[in-house]
């Protein structure tokens, strides 16, 4: 089968005239056959410039918690931008919003932002300035924003530049960044206990803070060991390192209170966005007082003039009490694993070896392997094409997952049984015909 693309190329042509490779974010550009032009989106389905329908499991990279235009999110940004979107003072919204974090995710205290980026280069400002030291701690294969300190060994690294587990190299993600900032970020690989403790054991003297994502939400959603984040936990407690967990991805979409939540550890800092405003712009930052209150006017910076604006604040506080009133997450779950064993028994019935990962509101597979993989060196050990060709099979079709398999398959409320059966369906007919060709 073969999709009609013709105006969605015409217009991409358009967009290379004015916009370096016609994308604002570079993770947006597939190559100049496959990049789409999405003009709508509703519910759990997204159309591009032809009128192709695709059953989103994108969701603008998990962002979309609720569905695409979801009414009550967007009626109550658009009667409270009736008044205005930018006051440069606190507003009613901005408490509420705060409030409502405070209340669903345990912390004590909370600074808006824009962006998931924003978050996470604040976070670390907030725990230098707490602990008067400089460096910190990430894993290998997560990505915790596009500011220069963490753009080492993301995701998008190439493992065979990563070194040996024992003495991990810092690899560089983008040209631009300045030599001397790696000297103050340290990888290791995620599930190791052994690197981790030795590390921090040595160098504690020097460490901020440990920065991690709970589970790999850039690495198809590999989850924690057991006891390895109560490990990081009780590593930043007897050495006071500021333990930072990076909840873009997973707040307010695995639980309500995220994966402090899920996974029963309390972190000292906590960055949230994506799914916090269902698809419009607004990020958070939460976290225990004492290291709160460090952001002291005048002494340490948090600013923006954009922080707090209205048309964010008031996305975030439709979608939190969305969250908080109506069994959201519960029927997300649900019908995510309906999917998750559907496409595990699909790949089970074609004879192909693969390892679900996740949980059902963000998860992944890995094709190739039946072992459970514990970091993204392990992840990488897939067959990363195969992967490809079965996902550019599916958005042929009409189901659009990623084609990159690092980035989990993301559900929301408004994916009906209906949308779960058709998915199901159509991967069936998508593997069959991808393993004929192979």
């Amino acid at each position: 089968m073969s999709r009609n693309l013709t105006h969605t190329w015409a217009l991409f042509e358009k967009a290379k005239r004015f916009i370096p490779y016609g994308v604002n974010s570079n993770f947006r550009y597939w190559g100049d056959r496959d990049t789409l032009v999405v003009t709508r989106g509703e519910g759990a389905h997204i159309w591009d410039a032809d009128g192709n329908r695709y059953i989103d499991y994108r969701l603008g990279f998990g962002p979309i918690i609720l569905g695409h235009g979801y009414p009550p999110v967007v009626e109550r940004v658009a009667e409270a931008i009736r008044q205005g979107t930018l006051f440069a003072f606190t507003t009613p919204l901005e408490i509420e919003v705060a409030e409502r974090i405070v209340r669903m995710t345990g912390v004590d205290k909370v600074r808006l932002c824009n962006t998931g980026t924003e978050a996470t280069m604040h976070a670390l400002r907030i725990a230098r300035a707490y602990t008067g030291r400089e460096r910190f701690i990430k894993f290998e294969g997560q990505y915790h924003g596009a500011h220069d300190y963490v753009l080492f060994s993301t995701a998008s690294s190439l493992p065979a530049g990563l070194g040996s587990r024992r003495s991990p190299i810092n690899m560089q993600l983008s040209s631009g960044i300045p030599e001397g900032i790696r000297h103050y970020v340290i990888n290791l690989p995620f599930n190791d206990f052994e690197r981790l403790e030795e590390t921090v054991e040595a160098r504690w003297h020097e460490l901020a803070a440990i920065i991690v994502e709970p589970m790999l939400g850039n690495s198809a959603g590999i989850m924690p060991r057991p006891g390895w984040l109560e490990k990081i936990r009780q590593l930043c407690e007897r050495y006071r390192i500021v333990l930072i967990f990076d909840e873009v991805k997973t707040g307010f979409r695995i639980a309500n209170g995220g994966a402090q939540e899920v996974f029963g550890v309390r972190a000292d800092l906590v960055t949230y966005a994506k799914a916090l405003g269902n698809g419009f712009p607004i990020a958070a930052i939460g976290g225990r007082e004492e290291v709160m209150m460090v952001i002291e006017p005048g002494h340490v910076i948090h600013v923006g003039t954009y922080i707090g604006n209205v048309t964010g604040t008031a996305a975030a506080a439709a979608t939190l009490e969305i969250l908080e009133t109506q069994p959201i997450i519960e029927t997300i779950n649900r019908r995510g694993r309906l999917l998750m064993s559907g496409l595990g028994e699909i790949l089970n019935e074609a004879g192909i070896p693969h390892f679900v990962t996740g949980l059902p509101p963000m998860f992944g597979f890995i094709l190739g392997t039946e072992e459970e993989p514990a970091d993204f060196r392990a992840y990488c050990r897939g067959d990363g094409d195969l992967y490809e060709r079965l996902a550019m099979a599916l958005i042929e079709r009409g189901v659009m997952p990623d084609p990159d398999g690092r980035e989990p398959w993301f559900l929301c409320y408004s994916h009906t049984d209906e949308d779960i059966a058709e998915t199901l369906t159509v991967f069936e007919k998508a593997v069959k015909d991808v393993k004929r060709k192979t």
